[in-house]
């Protein structure tokens, strides 16, 4: 439990709340009812474990906070999530009710798990140790087989590594939901790819072979999806973009429109991940509150190289 000011309220609220979800206790020494609720607010603190932090803010003293969040009758509890408030509520609940009103919001502790081991292989995955992050992922899918971040990230380690049974298999359950969702659809279009290229009749092709082919004639489509096959399992993403862009400058429907889907699926799984707290307006911090000067936004190399090729894209379909 923390006591909250003006002075710390960015810190402890603000900041703290994109990482760990903020119950914010308005509350005042007069009232009967604050002194009722408090204790059951701390001791569910305690029984959370970390899955929330309670901070308290003297409503008497920091009149412009409880102005702020429209507070007009106390106690008045808010939780914050990712820099905003999500839910609340009024009045000294019974602990049944507070319990309720938490589990509507917090993630659970299987939940909490798979979100620490999917941290922990990013980590070890960082340090280049593939094998120990692909058991941490497992780890983390098994905890929590809902977890579409960590099934996707499981998936996508199993491909790179080779493991395409096991990530076929990982991954048709969400090829069964409908719709499907656009990053599972770019995993089974990579996995298309890396098979044609192992199962073809250019699988042993050298790209010298594929490209004089190529170069004899133009609209040997087959071959220069083989080329990018080839380029995709080496991962020269570009270079096998640019290949697939060949194809569908000159037939935009070839083979159920297979290169198109290839370079949406080659675009998705280039894209960086979204930040899993929510990003903050330039100019000003999560609360709202006006600070000096706005951070220059620029688009990074990986970033400009993407909106290129969906640009590109985009003109040969029109």
């Amino acid at each position: 439990m923390i006591d909250v000011t003006l002075q710390n309220f960015e810190t402890e609220v603000i900041a703290a709340s994109m990482s760990t979800p903020i119950l914010i206790d308005f509350w005042a020494p007069w009232c009967g009812p604050c002194k009722s609720l408090g204790p059951v607010l701390e001791q569910l603190e305690v029984d959370y474990q970390g899955r929330f932090t309670l901070v308290k803010i003297n409503s008497d003293e920091e009149q412009q906070l409880a102005q702020a969040f429209g507070v007009r009758s106390i106690p008045t509890c808010i939780l914050m999530i990712g820099g905003k408030p999500v839910d609340g509520f009024m009045g000294a609940l019974p602990p049944a009710q507070v319990r309720a009103f938490l589990d509507k919001h917090l993630p659970a502790e299987n939940e909490l798990a798979a979100e620490a081991d999917t941290d922990e292989a990013l980590a070890l995955l960082q340090a280049g140790d593939a094998q120990a992050a692909l058991a941490k992922l497992g780890d983390a899918l098994a905890a929590d087989p809902a977890n579409d971040d960590a099934r996707f990230d499981y998936i996508k380690l199993l491909i790179a590594m080779g493991g395409l049974e096991e990530a076929q298999a990982t991954l048709a359950p969400k090829l069964a939901e409908i719709p499907r969702k656009l990053r599972f659809e770019a995993l089974s279009n990579w996995m298309i790819a890396l098979q044609y290229r192992q199962d073809s009749d250019y699988a042993a092709w050298s790209l010298e072979q594929l490209d004089a082919h190529i170069n004899a004639n133009k609209r040997d489509f087959p071959v220069r999806y083989a080329k990018s096959c080839l380029l995709i399992a080496q991962h020269d993403w570009t270079a096998a973009m640019d290949e697939l862009l060949e194809i569908i400058m000159r037939d935009k429907k070839w083979n159920d429109e297979l290169p198109r889907k290839t370079v949406v699926a080659i675009l998705e799984l280039l894209t960086p991940p979204k930040p899993k707290t929510a990003a903050q307006t330039p100019g000003k911090t999560a609360g709202g509150i006006e600070v000096l000067g706005q951070a220059a936004v620029q688009e990074d190399p990986q970033t400009a190289m993407i909106s290129s090729y969906r640009r590109r894209l985009a003109m040969m379909l029109n």
